[in-house]
């Protein structure tokens, strides 16, 4: 069975790669031509002097899944996020989108790769001295295609998308809540209909309720609009609320990837160490004895 673009569903555990060492779930045969992965890392490297912080990672996630990195402080994860869009590049390895390396010399290239995907930062990364409506608007004026009526239509669209008022319009940065700078910087994410949604921690900074709360949106618009999602979060309802699929990074290098029942499987000691704790075995699901 094909899902709404095209891929197979269903995964199946396949034990480990034999040059990594990680843990690997497989996509069943497929009987039609397939599209390339949303995302593709191949042979990822990453070091900073002498400090190495991935080694030969390869990942695949296919578009319209929901997948949570996890890993221990410093296990770079944000790292790997930065890389993913094209902000930092790796040391050696490559990372496409779409089919297409995020590091592309070509500029119009590279300038319609990067509408295809939006970011949500961890504190927002609003800009302090514009708007909320000029805040959503800047990927939109950037296009230098859509007259200030229809810019303003669609800011007031996303504005809705995410719950807020066209009142907030006028608000600044500095006058909203936690979880209002959460939901004004989604809108800006998403401002031109990305493919692809980076979260790097998207409940950070947020009480429980209104962490739910955002949860519960991101959920509802993934399943209405259809995105991928790549995500960084320490929180185990996040990671319950939203992950299809997690990838754990330890010792350099991705030792699992999965559903959460599969990596819990797998015998590592940050696995054990994540999953033996009672809020994330409560949270995620996995009762592990």
């Amino acid at each position: 069975m094909l899902d709404h673009r095209g891929h197979p569903r269903g995964r199946r555990f396949r034990g480990r790669d034999a040059r990594t060492g990680a843990a690997v779930v497989s996509a069943p045969p497929a009987t039609g031509p397939l599209l390339p992965p949303a995302i593709e890392i191949r042979g990822l490297c990453t070091q900073f002097d002498d400090l190495v912080v991935h080694r030969d990672i390869d990942l695949d996630i296919e578009a319209g899944q929901m997948l949570g990195l996890v890993g221990g402080s410093g296990s770079g994860k944000t790292t790997l996020l930065r890389e993913i869009v094209g902000l930092l590049a790796p040391s050696s390895g490559t990372v496409r989108l779409f089919g297409q390396s995020v590091l592309d010399t070509d500029p119009e290239r590279r300038r319609a790769l990067r509408r295809r995907f939006g970011m949500l930062f961890q504190q927002g990364a609003l800009f302090s001295a514009l708007s909320v409506f000029d805040n959503i608007a800047f990927p939109l004026r950037e296009l230098r295609t859509l007259d200030e009526g229809m810019v303003a239509d669609l800011v007031f669209l996303k504005l809705a998308m995410v719950e807020l008022e066209a009142r907030h319009a006028r608000l600044m940065p500095a006058e909203l809540s936690g979880g209002m700078v959460k939901r004004v910087a989604l809108a800006r994410a998403l401002s031109l209909e990305p493919e692809l949604l980076v979260l790097d921690e998207p409940t950070a900074g947020l009480d429980p309720d209104r962490s739910e709360s955002f949860v519960k949106l991101l959920r509802m618009l993934q399943r209405e609009l259809g995105f991928t999602v790549v995500m960084v979060t320490h929180d185990p309802e996040t990671l319950a609320g939203l992950a299809t699929r997690l990838a754990v990074l330890a010792d350099q290098r991705i030792v699992a990837c999965g559903t959460a029942a599969e990596v819990a499987a797998v015998d590592h000691p940050f696995i054990r160490n994540f999953f033996g704790s009672g809020r994330a075995a409560a949270a995620i699901g996995y009762g592990g004895s």
